[in-house]
């Protein structure tokens, strides 16, 4: 896998922690590829991250002040080896905008599980967006539980 693409809303909360702390865990074990990167279906261009996503990823020692939000793009999707994504509504929306990219958009939260989720557990990751610090911690808790799914799934020793 050369590209890695994760999708959410605005790009300025949950996709940005995924790039963020993926990107750290793949430098942590000293590998340069594959290239990671992350963008916004609904997207303000160059908005910051929010205040807690910044928080949650330095609790990791991950800094991600650098990041600045993109929309989804035609170029990122062709890119992309691999699209994961927070939630079902992004799964479509990408398929919607570029159907011939189904076959590579996964819902980052199931990806790598031996079998599906089974109610009451959603594949979904909550927008946190707006909510207190609290929300945000157990977004990124979901997040980074996927996130060493990912690194199984490319041979990542975590």
């Amino acid at each position: 896998m050369k590209s890695l693409l994760f999708v959410c809303t605005g790009n300025s909360c949950r996709s940005v922690m995924a790039e963020w702390l993926l990107r750290a865990r793949l430098a942590r074990a000293g590998l340069s590829g594959p290239t990671v990167s992350s963008a916004g279906v609904a997207a303000v261009e160059g908005m910051t991250p929010t205040r807690e996503t910044q928080r949650v990823l330095l609790l990791e020692g991950v800094d991600c002040s650098a990041h600045r939000a993109r929309g989804l793009t035609v170029d990122a999707v062709q890119q992309a080896d691999l699209i994961l994504t927070m939630e079902e509504f992004h799964v479509e929306e990408i398929a919607r905008r570029f159907p011939s990219a189904r076959g590579k958009i996964h819902l980052l939260k199931a990806y790598g599980l031996e079998r599906p989720l089974e109610p009451p557990q959603s594949p979904n990751i909550p927008d946190p967006i707006g909510k207190p610090m609290e929300v945000y911690e157990v977004c990124f808790a979901d997040i980074r539980d996927s996130i060493e799914r990912v690194l199984r799934s490319l041979g990542v020793r975590t």
